[in-house]
């Protein structure tokens, strides 16, 4: 059944400006649209205005959700730390307790992350370190970029890394994955897949981590 908004003209004098809200589930749909919408023009791209259009109900419509452009970048921010949670945490769930091994599925898992979402990913660094970020946004950051952190403390209680704040340690990994998303093309380095260079630099960096005698 279509719902109108008060004040919506009459039967038979409907117009553009004056669409029904007949939306199954507009929230899921704005969400969808606009991270369509960042892939393909990025965030300067997205407008509640044209993505009603898009979705073809009224204009005032998004409102019932979101209480404007901002509302809606962090809520699509906020569900991509929800994806990057979930990859990291099937690689951490697959990985044992090995921490080279751990340390490894973490970071492809990130990198294949980074790589099949940037525009994504950047709204959601960009979004977590606005001064006015909401908290469930910082809380869902937290959460996902808990993952690397965890897995250096249970090296060190393990004896496999070297002494020092487990966040610090996983900055060195975090910034050596950045430089190789940075040096990438199309998933490669001078022709060598990510997913190859990811274990060596791994490998060598556990080299560096391990206690000294």
């Amino acid at each position: 059944m279509l719902q109108f908004f008060p004040g919506s003209c009459k039967l038979g004098e409907m117009t553009t400006s004056h669409r029904p809200y007949h939306h199954g589930n507009l929230r899921e749909a704005l969400l969808r649209a606009a991270e369509a919408a960042l892939v393909n023009g990025g965030v300067q791209s997205i407008s509640l205005r044209e993505l009603s259009r898009e979705l073809g109900v009224s204009h005032t419509s998004p409102r019932r959700h979101f209480a404007g452009k901002q509302a809606l970048l962090d809520a699509l921010a906020i569900r991509g730390f929800e994806r990057f949670d979930q990859a990291l945490s099937r690689a951490a769930k697959d990985s044992g307790r090995d921490f080279q091994n751990r340390l490894t599925k973490l970071t492809r898992a990130y990198v294949s992350f980074a790589l099949k979402y940037p525009a994504l990913l950047g709204l959601m660094f960009e979004a977590k370190h606005r001064p006015d970020a909401p908290r469930e946004l910082l809380e869902a950051s937290e959460k996902a970029f808990g993952h690397a952190p965890a897995a250096f403390t249970a090296g060190q209680a393990d004896g496999e890394v070297v002494a020092g704040d487990p966040g610090r340690l996983s900055l060195v990994i975090f910034a050596a994955m950045q430089g190789l998303i940075a040096l990438s093309t199309k998933g490669k380095v001078k022709g060598i897949p990510v997913d190859t260079l990811v274990g060596e630099i791994i490998e060598r960096i556990i080299l560096g981590l391990r206690p000294r005698s």
